[in-house]
């Protein structure tokens, strides 16, 4: 019988510290690596931030679909202008946000994104023929012959057969290019094309032909749209903000683990750990779900840190008070996750629902620290009920610490008398 508890207490003392050296392990390697792999906002990045809104127009009014279309449109265009990790999203029933994160000629690229691109062919009456529709690619180069820059247009076979039928009736005679009702090249057609392309001069960069194909590969926005707003965030500003956010979350989590140790002791130990493999998982979380962090996200995260430890505290305080009605560690410890269970459950549940509502009725910035409290409030309730009962039960089952007092359920200061170890 005696062997067989002490197998018992070597087996549940080598479990807790595989437990205690793979959670702290983690927590070293991959703590730093995880934070700075999670798409950063402009905030921490730098970057430009820009708001464009949609305005009827006798020819194309606002509806659903064309804001549909118009945030396709500008996802492709920020897409092909290479930036990193962009965020394109809408925002109520006419306002598209464009967040371009460490980019270096924010002017360039907002005159790009906010062209609307409408492309027409016309003839010298002034009749349209052609539109960006037609066309099947555009491609920028520079001509061999002359070395001008140009953009090569390629149409579809309808378009093909537009352009063709156009240049076939006006040989000597002009075709106007338009974007946007600007002329930007007014050709004299020697001879009908029938080769399904055609050429755009007039650029005097190579980089200016890139941003023009860009815009006509992409397509022409649907309504018409104004910038209504852009704010720049200089990368020293986004350094600054990101190292001030390592400090608070270095501070927020130290703090944390100190209270613990000096109140609970090895109970609040073992909650540190838990707390540990919690940060863990909420940032592999925002990882996999390609979270954007934000100031306010950060913020989340540190709140949901609170949350976390005050699970365990009220855990603890019920621990304490089922061990002073005289019931033995192990009972008194499943009694006082029992009690706590249902306080726990509903204060997370209203936070949740707190976190559901800002995600929901909230946008940008709003909605990241929606993410991560919500996130890290379930990560919370499940590290402290399951994970941080499964190793104080193995502690206690160890007996490496007999005395009531190494589990901080028993105070020689304020008890006045002691207790026989090992209650």
């Amino acid at each position: 019988m005696k062997k067989g508890l002490k197998q018992l207490r070597k087996d549940s003392l080598i479990k807790l510290i595989v437990c205690i050296v793979v959670i702290i392990g983690a927590f070293c390697a991959f703590v730093q690596p995880l934070a700075f792999s999670i798409r950063q906002g402009l905030d921490l990045q730098g970057g430009t931030h820009v708001v464009l809104e949609a305005e009827d127009t006798p020819e194309a009014p606002v509806n659903d679909d064309a804001m549909q279309r118009v945030v396709s449109i500008m996802e492709k265009r920020v897409n092909e202008l290479g930036l990193t990790e962009p965020i394109i999203q809408r925002e109520g029933e006419r306002r598209v946000i464009i967040e371009l994160p460490g980019i270096k000629d924010p002017d360039k690229a907002i005159q790009t994104i906010g062209k609307t691109a409408m492309l027409e062919f016309k003839d010298e009456e002034g009749n349209t023929v052609l539109t960006g529709t037609d066309l099947k690619d555009a491609q920028a180069a520079t001509n061999q012959q002359n070395g001008q820059n140009v953009v090569n247009l390629e149409f579809t076979d309808e378009g093909a057969t537009k352009f063709a039928d156009l240049t076939l009736k006006n040989v000597g005679r002009t075709i106007a290019i338009l974007l946007d009702g600007e002329v930007l090249t007014a050709p004299n057609v020697r001879e009908p094309i029938m080769g399904g392309k055609a050429e755009i001069t007039g650029q005097k960069t190579l980089e200016e032909a890139q941003q023009l194909a860009v815009l006509l590969r992409s397509g022409a926005l649907p309504v018409k749209v104004n910038i209504i707003e852009t704010r720049t965030v200089g990368p020293s500003l986004g350094q600054d903000s990101k190292d001030k956010s390592k400090f608070a979350f270095a501070v927020g989590i130290g703090a944390v683990l100190i209270f613990m140790l000096i109140f609970y002791r090895m109970s609040g130990f073992i909650a540190d750990v838990a707390l540990m493999a919690y940060t863990i998982m909420l940032l592999f979380l925002l990882k996999a779900l390609d979270a954007t962090l934000t100031l306010p996200g950060v913020a989340g995260i540190i709140l949901s840190i609170g949350m976390a430890v005050d699970a365990n505290v009220l855990i603890f305080e019920h621990f304490k008070e089922e061990f002073r009605l005289g019931k033995s560690l192990r009972l008194a410890m499943d009694a006082g996750f029992d009690r706590a269970f249902t306080t726990i459950f509903d204060s997370n549940i209203t936070t949740i629902i707190a976190a559901a509502v800002l995600f929901f009725l909230g946008t940008g910035t709003i909605r990241g620290f929606a993410i991560t409290l919500g996130l890290g409030v379930i990560l919370s309730m499940f590290t402290a009920i399951t994970l941080t009962q499964y190793m104080l039960k193995l502690l206690i089952a160890s007996k490496l610490f007999e005395h009531p007092a190494a589990y901080g359920v028993y105070d020689f200061i304020f008890s006045g008398k002691d207790v026989k170890k090992g209650a």
